[in-house]
């Protein structure tokens, strides 16, 4: 698959401002503050400033939607974790999230790490969530040019220490070079 058009629409906060719903599933992205989501979506897209990043954490404080080859949606969910924001506000966001991955849109959810980090709490605790409620969900390591071989060997055994998934069952993706990118590609146009 090849993207050909990815245009923003909509920032929306609460149910009443989701676009239109169309007839494919959406891909929505959802991780930690600083892992790199809005970077995925401008690399796998071809557009650099598609997705507003920043080196601050916790920009992305609204869920954004973008429609790709005028077809579905890719939905930039607001970060948890790092940022450095009042309790409140956290709270907030976790209600965004939560009242858009228990919407009946039509989904599949992306949940990024860094494949540098051992997955935390929030991070577990989002895989847990996600599998009890029955949304299906596909797992990106993020930032897969951090590592060489080796050390990513390493860090996988950490990870799985917490997490247990087949290397085969997940995706690794680097926004600095494109790997994983034909992957990613693939596997959207399997589950459209």
């Amino acid at each position: 698959m090849e993207i050909k058009h990815a245009d923003f629409v909509i920032s929306a906060v609460e149910k009443n401002g989701y676009p239109e719903q169309l007839e494919y599933t959406e891909f929505a992205f959802v991780g930690k503050s600083n892992v790199g989501k809005s970077s995925l979506i401008n690399s796998v897209t071809n557009r650099k400033k598609l997705a507003k990043t920043s080196k601050t954490p916790g920009r992305t404080q609204l869920i954004n939607y973008f429609l790709i080859n005028k077809k579905f949606y890719f939905v930039d969910l607001p970060g948890y974790g790092f940022a450095k924001v009042p309790k409140a506000v956290k709270d907030n966001w976790g209600k965004i999230i939560g009242d858009y991955l228990q919407s009946d849109r039509k989904k599949l959810v992306f949940v990024l790490l860094d494949i540098r980090r051992v997955p935390s709490g929030e991070d577990l605790e989002m895989l847990r969530w996600l599998e009890h409620n029955e949304v299906d969900y596909k797992i990106i390591f993020t930032k897969v040019d951090k590592l060489s071989n080796n050390e990513k060997f390493k860090q996988l055994k950490e990870i799985k220490k917490k997490l247990v998934f087949d290397n085969n069952d997940v995706l690794f993706y680097s926004s600095l070079n494109n790997t994983g990118k034909q992957e990613l590609l693939d596997f959207i146009k399997e589950n459209l």
